[in-house]
């Protein structure tokens, strides 16, 4: 097995996505296939910007606010979960 695993995509960026990294400026999410992997407290989006691998961690209110609105088309977070 190689260093780098390639994730399987499970959804699809549609629209505008954004997310802020700590205090940081917004970043948008490129538009096409992603892997979506759902945690207790948000949703993480590995992606590739220029040559470095990075990870676009969405607290799960706003993931589910994106999925809704058809911004993206993946996983739904189990909202039954207090």
């Amino acid at each position: 097995m190689s260093a780098q695993t390639r994730l399987e995509p499970n959804a699809h960026v549609r629209g505008l996505v954004e997310f802020r990294a700590g205090d940081g400026p917004l970043v948008r999410i490129t538009e096409g296939q992603v892997q979506v992997v759902l945690g207790d407290d948000s949703a993480v989006i590995p992606r590739a910007e220029e040559d470095a691998a990075l990870n676009a961690a969405i607290p799960l209110v706003d993931y589910q606010e994106h999925v809704e609105a058809g911004r993206i088309k993946g996983p739904l977070t189990d909202k039954r979960k207090p």
